[in-house]
């Protein structure tokens, strides 16, 4: 859980460096090559042998072993008190022992009549803001419970009246906050353009236009100025917000100003730019078409690289990548697909446990990797052990969570089949908070015919 190599205060050694860890180590070794050496009832596919299995460790390696602390105690206290040790804490810790050990409770969020959430951030430690196909940005508090709406962006051109609303406003598919936490770009009142607002004020900054033609389905943060944004029109636009963009407000009434793009290509071989995620060590971009393909892009000359054909064109609809950028997962019809970010090669293909439900959403929480599906249900793949996660309660069975109802109205033509089968929640979105302890999810009904939403926080 943490590390923290300790410094002496008193003496030549700190508290931590007693001979009886040196031993402990020695037994827990001796069990585990033992449990190794037992014939396995069905061989395995793939086997890793550690370092050095047979050799005696040093007295360097065991000197730092015994300097080294393991105990969150003497993390907490050792950052509090700004000492000058070498720390390190595994944030995925606290989610996976949550979830092993069935701690999560649902709250359920009412949402009244609001119609689907595509999109999903937490802005702070209370705050989840959220963008709805009703062209709504909101914001929940999580100890308060009040649910505020954020005023969306017009542009130059007001909307036409006359023309079909699906042409103008068809809702806030994506939204996302920049790494310093200073600005959140999001869809605005016309789904084509890009509405920039101020955090944690939320004040409007910018609105980007003549970027598309279609409507945006995802944005991407490459650094706290700029940002890509990905159409229906499978364009990729690249956005710049300068100091100046930030406008002064006037009688005291908040005004923004208007940017265009930088630069806006077609992304050769789409049909629709689903989604987008940064590969930040790499310096790649990795957007997703509904074509059935993956389009890497370098961010540095802002060109595309490579696309290749991934295995299942149904459904590609989600996209994420590691935090170390080693590996991207892809949400289809009926299974998780793995890719290699240094060769784009299926790694593993992850069965869903329920067939024909779809694959809505994904996350990387350190090794965890977080599935929402089509039909309510959220699961979690571990990619250390290679299986989905296992629960420490009953260890015969894997950890789901499955989502409330939440509201939905059906057409009248709808009704009749609605009761033959029992309605589920598609979770199109979810997102942990800072300390991987609490879950946002949401989300609402998969046919385009079904009016309702869903919303859940898991603490």
């Amino acid at each position: 859980m943490a590390l923290t190599v300790r410094r002496p205060v008193f003496g030549k050694r700190p508290p931590c460096a007693y001979q009886g860890r040196l031993e402990e180590r020695a037994v827990k070794a001796c069990a585990v090559k033992l449990e190794k050496s037992r014939k396995p009832d069905k061989p395995e596919d793939f086997i890793v042998f550690s370092d050095s299995e047979d050799e005696d460790e040093s007295p360097c390696t065991q000197s730092n072993l015994l300097n080294t602390s393991y105990n969150v105690i003497d993390y907490i206290r050792s950052r509090e008190m700004g000492l000058r040790e070498r720390r390190s804490f595994n944030a995925d810790y606290g989610s996976r022992h949550i979830l092993a050990h069935d701690m999560f409770r649902e709250h359920a969020i009412s949402l009244n009549n609001m119609n689907k959430i595509f999109c999903s951030q937490w802005l702070s430690d209370r705050q989840v803001v959220f963008g709805t196909k009703c062209n709504k940005l909101m914001v929940y508090d999580v100890v308060t419970e009040r649910i505020d709406q954020i005023p969306s962006l017009y542009g130059k051109r007001e909307p036409n009246a006359e023309s079909p609303q699906g042409e103008v406003s068809n809702g806030l598919h994506a939204l996302r906050i920049n790494p310093s936490h200073t600005l959140l770009a999001s869809g605005a009142k016309n789904s084509n353009e890009i509405a920039f607002y101020r955090l944690p004020t939320l004040d409007p900054v910018c609105l980007g236009e003549n970027g598309h033609s279609d409507w945006v389905l995802d944005l991407c943060w490459l650094d706290d100025r700029f940002v890509v944004s990905g159409s229906k029109d499978t364009r990729l636009a690249l956005w710049k917000l300068d100091d100046d963009d930030d406008l002064s407000s006037t009688d005291g009434l908040p005004c923004y100003g208007y940017i265009d793009p930088l630069v806006v290509k077609e992304c050769k071989f789409s049909q629709k730019v689903r989604a987008l995620a940064f590969n930040e060590p790499k310096k790649e971009l990795a957007a997703l078409s509904v074509s059935g393909y993956i389009h890497i892009w370098d961010v540095e000359r802002f060109r595309q690289k490579l696309s290749r054909k991934l295995p299942s064109s149904q459904d590609n609809v989600c996209l994420a990548v590691q935090k170390c950028g080693a590996s991207y997962a892809i949400g289809c019809k009926s299974y998780t697909l793995l890719l290699d970010s240094r060769t784009l090669q299926p790694v593993k293909k992850i069965p869903s446990r329920y067939s024909g439900c779809g694959i809505r959403s994904a996350s990387f929480q350190g090794n965890i990797l977080t599935i929402g599906t089509g039909i309510g249900m959220i699961m979690f793949y571990d990619l250390k052990a290679g299986k989905y996660l296992e629960s420490s309660i009953n260890s015969s069975r894997t950890v789901i969570l499955k989502s409330s109802r939440g509201y939905v109205f059906p057409d009248e033509e709808l009704l009749d089949g609605l009761h033959q089968v029992k309605y589920s929640p598609s979770i199109y979105t979810h997102c942990y908070d800072y300390s991987g302890t609490r879950l946002f999810t949401a989300g609402g009904p998969l046919s385009a015919n079904l009016y309702g939403n869903y919303a859940g926080l898991w603490q």
